[in-house]
């Protein structure tokens, strides 16, 4: 039972839908339309190459949300301590 995505001609939403051999085409489920064009999908592709990136885009991610939350922290610690004074 394959996913696909599909574009609402009338409303132009874009889903998913799971569709079943022998089953009428999907809707739209903003709409209701049956006026829908089936979206090409990339196929997700998995290699020791493409987890190595993924995992260095979150590390980076990590780290700078890490930098932000330090930093925020100071500034309330910081605004806190002149408002006690």
């Amino acid at each position: 039972m394959p996913i696909y995505e599909y574009s609402c001609q009338k409303c132009r939403h874009q889903f998913e839908a799971l569709v079943r051999a022998g089953v009428a085409e999907p809707t739209c489920p903003s709409c209701g339309s049956e006026q829908l064009e089936r979206l090409f999908s990339l196929p997700a592709v998995r290699s020791e190459t493409t987890r190595d990136l993924a995992m260095r885009a979150a590390k980076r991610r990590d780290a700078k949300l890490g930098r932000e939350r330090v930093e925020e922290q100071r500034l309330y610690e910081q605004a806190h301590d002149a408002e006690g004074q």
